[in-house]
């Protein structure tokens, strides 16, 4: 069954905002760090926040007010040192380009050490600790980060580590302020099927060279008398733009290019098009019909119209030139086992003294 990719952030969000995923020190462990040190020295596994991060005073309504004037929103990130997930969160979250300026746009962002003892003001102008606000927030792991709207309400927590790509999510939720239309699911259903639909009529990059739509590919078989290479992609796939911007470049994968035609088809297009035996399909029924699971999946047929082989899996230069010319020496006429092929083709390499890399 084909996933989209925003469907697949759905119980890894969900099941992370319930289960704890990151208890990083025991209680007793983190109480020993948060022991006094001596002027200039930080606790083992320290990690430096980014400048940007607001500096507080720890009045945390005051916080929540100030960045409400200038249309914004306060985060409440709890660490602890050593926590290899909140190393992970400043590393590859908060320094990612995109989620930092997104993050800068709509958020003050205030750290606070979960065994910390500085003081703080709380929601209900109480003074107290990093550490007993944290309890009273029920903190258990880390990283957690608590989003509050302008009346002080908690708008989203994020217990754990998330992805990049979920976090990003996580962010456009509270930015847009949409939990005031319902929960978190809900806004990911939505925005999965507006996705959906947008990648029903979406186009791909353009492929130098690819047969132009309407695809006619019995029509161009018949035509050209040549083997055909159908691409199956879907937009928001990165696999699929590796593919397009690197792989297809490189010059001895472009050679054998030159003896296929070539299409791409969006597996969740409801556009038509004539298959290689004549009929008249959408590319989404199509892909569903060939029993395409993984984009990019690439199939092969002859110049008949029947297919000869496919591959499903993601390939650098070395597997995706040797499936092409697979197919275009005809070598799956006497040669049944592709990875048969391919080994005889390395070593045929290797004793001409050019070494093979199979991840470039």
């Amino acid at each position: 069954m084909l996933t989209h990719p925003i469907i697949a952030t759905i119980p890894r969000l969900l099941t992370q905002i319930l289960l704890l995923l990151c208890l990083c020190l025991s209680p007793l462990q983190a109480a020993e760090q948060s022991a006094a040190l001596a002027e200039g020295l930080v606790n083992p596994g320290y990690a430096e926040k980014p400048s940007w991060f607001r500096d507080s005073f720890l009045d945390i309504r005051e916080d929540i007010a100030e960045a409400a004037a200038l249309n914004k929103r306060i985060v409440l990130y709890f660490y602890q040192d050593g926590c290899p997930y909140c190393g992970k969160l400043l590393q590859d979250n908060f320094g990612n380009p995109e989620i930092a300026a997104l993050t800068q746009q709509h958020f003050d962002v205030i750290a606070l050490n979960m065994w910390g003892d500085r003081e703080v003001t709380d929601l209900a102008g109480e003074a107290s600790t990093e550490k007993a606000f944290a309890a009273a927030l029920k903190v258990q792991y880390t990283p957690t980060l608590i989003f509050f709207d302008e009346a002080g309400s908690v708008a989203l927590r994020v217990n754990g580590y998330y992805a990049p790509d979920e976090f990003k999510l996580a962010l456009d939720f509270v930015a847009g302020k949409h939990e005031r239309q319902g929960s978190i699911r809900d806004y990911l259903l939505k925005r999965i099927a507006a996705e959906k639909a947008t990648a029903q009529t979406a186009a791909l990059p353009a492929l130098p060279g690819e047969l132009a739509q309407p695809l006619q590919l019995q029509q161009t078989l018949r035509d050209q008398k040549r083997p055909l290479l159908l691409i199956f992609a879907q937009p928001n796939c990165a696999a699929c733009d590796e593919l397009r911007a690197d792989v297809l470049k490189r010059k001895e994968v472009a050679y054998s290019l030159s003896n296929l035609e070539v299409a791409q088809l969006n597996i969740q297009s409801k556009a038509t098009l004539q298959t290689p035996t004549g009929d008249t399909q959408s590319m989404a029924d199509w892909a569903q019909h060939l029993g395409i699971k993984y984009t990019p999946s690439l199939v092969f047929f002859d110049p008949t119209g029947q297919e000869v082989f496919r591959t499903e899996a993601y390939l650098k230069s070395f597997h995706l030139h040797g499936a092409m010319d697979y197919v275009i020496t005809q070598a799956y006429q006497h040669q049944p086992s592709f990875q048969r092929f391919l080994q005889h083709r390395m070593d045929r390499m290797q004793a001409r003294g050019f070494s093979i890399n199979l991840l470039e």
